[in-house]
């Protein structure tokens, strides 16, 4: 009963440093999907050999979407006219990254792995990217697309107006209220289950796992990089789930570079989507994807211990202090309040589970561990 007890503290404990930052971060990713559409992104990706991959890494810095999300949007992009190396770009950058994981990392890390993580995911999907547009034919010019369906409700969805009249039914008010819906109702949706997931794990590592084990085998050097790398290429992990996982592993004595190369292989790769990527860009490409991705995050992780060593910063000792700055009463409001936006989403994972242990009739199923709309960062 201790043992549960020390868990749930230790899990609340991280919940509390980063609700206020949760909600900053999925409030920015709304605002970010609200008016940054796919096909503004589409047009930008299609001609050229390595223009193409740089932008596609810098719009998905910033998207969360997760490794199981990010695949039929690479795919739609792809169908768009991306070529293989800008796909191949966004789908590293894009689940390694976003602005809600960006907000945790401050939260529960550092300042200096916060700036690191998105700086490792932009450079390893331009890597690949690159890479992969060396072995690529240079893609044909994309064909102009058609109006993107609006995401605002009760709208025409410019299939029966002129862009500029489709245009005028959304004011800013409007396209506010809509970016505050995706953000709590579907976005915190895909993200709460696999948030909690993290949280509780966390807890455990905290609790049960002696500091002294894991500081003996991840506390740093290319060995502790290849462990943390086998580990987390087949697991699927979105990056905000991951992120109270490297606090407490860092706590517990794992070097910030075998954090960080585990906070980049984890959300950007998992056996499914390995092989959704096989069959859309064929098993070199996804081979080459992986090479890079590993050779860029192992480096990241060596050069991250090597930054903190020379600056004579402790990764344990400041880990989380960036949250201590908010006052406790905010902490506990925010905590709550995600708190009961996470009920719908754990209702969901429940009913699904009863469907397909048959106790439920209920055929709805998103196939990929997130709610019934899609998945996220």
């Amino acid at each position: 009963m201790d043992f549960l007890t020390d868990v749930f503290q230790a899990s609340w404990d991280l919940l509390l440093d980063a609700s206020v930052y949760i909600i900053f971060g999925i409030v920015i990713a709304g605002l970010l999907k609200t008016f940054l559409s796919t096909e503004y992104v589409a047009r930008h990706l299609g001609r050229g050999r390595f223009k193409p991959v740089l932008k596609a890494a810098l719009f998905g810095i910033p998207i969360p979407l997760c490794s199981c999300g990010v695949m039929p949007a690479a795919a739609s992009l792809k169908k768009q006219g991306a070529s293989n190396g800008a796909t191949i770009a966004f789908l590293i950058s894009t689940p390694e990254s976003g602005v809600d994981s960006i907000s945790v990392t401050y939260a529960l890390l550092d300042p200096i792995m916060t700036i690191a993580r998105p700086v490792a995911a932009f450079v390893s999907a331009v890597a690949a990217g690159v890479t992969e547009s060396l072995f690529s034919p240079v893609n044909k010019p994309a064909a102009p697309t058609t109006l993107e369906a609006c995401q605002i409700d009760n709208c025409c969805s410019g299939e029966a107006c002129s862009p500029d009249e489709h245009a005028s039914h959304h004011g800013v008010h409007i396209r506010l209220w809509a970016s505050l819906k995706y953000a709590f109702v579907e976005l915190w949706g895909d993200l709460a289950t696999w948030f909690a997931f993290g949280l509780v794990l966390s807890g455990i590592i905290t609790v049960w796992i002696p500091q002294e084990v894991i500081a003996g085998y991840l506390g740093g050097g290319l060995g502790s990089m290849l462990m943390m790398l086998a580990a987390g290429i087949p697991i699927y992990i979105c990056a905000s789930a991951s992120t109270p996982i490297a606090a407490a592993l860092i706590l517990k004595g794992v070097s910030p570079g075998a954090a960080l190369v585990f906070l980049l292989v984890g959300p950007a790769t998992n056996m499914a989507s390995l092989s959704v990527l096989t069959g859309m860009l064929g098993k070199r490409a996804t081979l080459r994807y992986l090479l890079v991705l590993a050779v860029c995050s192992v480096s990241f992780g060596l050069l991250l211990d090597k930054v903190y060593q020379w600056s004579g910063i402790s990764a344990q000792a400041v880990v989380g202090q960036a949250s201590e700055i908010m006052p406790h009463s905010i902490q506990l409001i925010s905590a709550f309040f995600l708190i009961i936006l996470s009920v719908k989403p754990f209702y969901q994972v429940i009913r699904r589970q009863l469907v397909r242990l048959g106790i439920s009739s209920d055929s709805k199923d998103s196939g990929c561990g997130c709610s019934d709309d899609g998945c996220q960062s």
